[in-house]
């Protein structure tokens, strides 16, 4: 059984609207979601309740959280609806458990943690070591699709920046 044969035959279509929540930060959800269509955002609310966006996912991306997911701990981050979203959950244990009979499935899987690692670590390097035009023209070059589809405000977050601060970075790059 491959992944898609997986998704039709263990996962469970769900159709949300603009604004919806999948799981809260400190929730607990161990399933997991591939995006077939929409755009999400995972975030973080400090202390003092300012939002923190972790990420922008689009279609044919899996998210959820692992700390949840693998250890059963809480949820340590927020994930919404951008837009309209069609995703199909599926549970974590169970596709463990068949990527330990499956080595198709097995690949795949050790290819989406790989590919999550490396993300985070980009992500890591530019927060560290670009400035915020940088890592605006880099989101550009990298995720033009969401650059259309997404707020400013939440792609400002994303950046680390405000959205004044972004609308003056875009001004200079478009100059």
């Amino acid at each position: 059984m491959d992944f898609e044969d997986y998704l039709d035959k263990k996962g469970t279509e769900l159709i949300l609207a603009k604004g919806e929540h999948l799981f809260r930060q400190g929730d607990r959800d161990s399933d997991l979601y591939y995006i077939r269509r929409g755009i999400l955002k995972a975030y973080y609310l400090t202390e003092e309740g300012r939002e923190q966006v972790k990420s922008l996912v689009g279609e044919g991306t899996i998210m959820g959280s692992l700390t949840a997911a693998y250890s059963g701990g809480m949820n340590s981050f927020s994930l919404v609806t951008l837009e309209d979203a069609t995703l199909v959950r599926f549970a974590f244990a169970d596709m463990r458990t068949l990527a330990r009979e499956n080595p198709d499935v097995s690949e795949r899987m050790t290819e989406l943690l790989f590919s999550l690692a490396m993300k985070k670590e980009r992500r890591e390097y530019e927060f560290l070591c670009l400035s915020a035009e940088e890592r605006y023209r880099l989101f550009c070059e990298r995720s033009p699709e969401l650059v259309e589809r997404v707020t400013q405000q939440d792609i400002a977050l994303y950046l680390g920046v405000t959205p004044v601060a972004l609308s003056r970075i875009k001004k200079r790059i478009n100059s």
